[in-house]
């Protein structure tokens, strides 16, 4: 404590959520349509609707552009990102080629502790479920399997791709209450607990062609007309 200050001269400062924590907010408005590519949005309006400093919030939005969610241009509002179905077709096979060969080195030697952690995050997707889907959650599900496979920079070049496909599923309006299901989370964990890679390829490859069913396969279009949303 500043030897200073007196008991008087203190004042308790507002709460102010972590960076961390703003991301994962705003994602979370993005991918549950509350801001979209429809939407005009300044960093003041946003700082208001998180109740954040616009500095945590110019941080917040540099990384989602850097994640290519958020398009920032000089001189121009930022606007959330509208993927095309040729980039969502092309982001799908990177994903594909890094997430097959990712899932193989996570059999070779599962850790209990990383484990214990993919169960636990399957489920809170399996709650969540109750309330509708979170398409974050099952993005970071891939993302920790990844990290557990122990490849850094194929974990990395993952957490690229997996924000661009979740904006995709929010944007187009897909059956998102069937994607990315807590069961076939939970059959892949049990393959690559068991060491089985063959199933763990087969399943993942199974997982992936149902995402691709939906969003390149049904005649989506994605949703740009909403507005934001407190």
């Amino acid at each position: 404590m500043n030897s200073f200050a007196s008991p008087q001269t203190l004042v308790a400062l507002p709460f102010r959520p972590s960076v961390e924590n703003l991301h994962s907010r705003i994602f979370d408005a993005i991918l549950e349509q509350r801001i979209n590519a429809a939407s005009r949005f300044t960093e003041d309006s946003l700082a208001q609707m998180f109740g954040a400093r616009r500095s945590d919030i110019r941080s917040v939005l540099t990384q989602l552009s850097h994640q290519q969610i958020i398009i920032l241009r000089t001189n121009h509002r930022p606007r959330v990102a509208a993927p095309d179905a040729e980039q969502t077709r092309q982001t799908l096979h990177a994903r594909r080629l890094t997430e097959i060969t990712l899932v193989k080195l996570a059999c070779r030697q599962p850790r209990a502790q990383n484990l214990k952690r993919l169960r636990a995050l399957i489920d809170s997707e399996r709650q969540c479920k109750e309330r509708g889907p979170s398409i974050r959650l099952s993005g970071e599900f891939h993302l920790q399997l990844a990290e557990m496979a122990g490849n850094a920079p194929l974990a990395h070049f993952l957490g690229s791709l997996v924000p661009l496909i979740s904006l995709a599923i929010a944007q187009y309006d897909a059956q998102t209450s069937d994607y990315c299901g807590w069961q076939e989370h939970a059959e892949i964990v049990d393959a690559v607990e068991r060491g089985d890679v063959a199933m763990a390829e087969i399943l993942m490859n199974r997982h992936l062609d149902h995402l691709e069913q939906i969003l390149l396969n049904s005649g989506y279009v994605p949703r740009l007309d909403c507005c934001v949303a407190g």
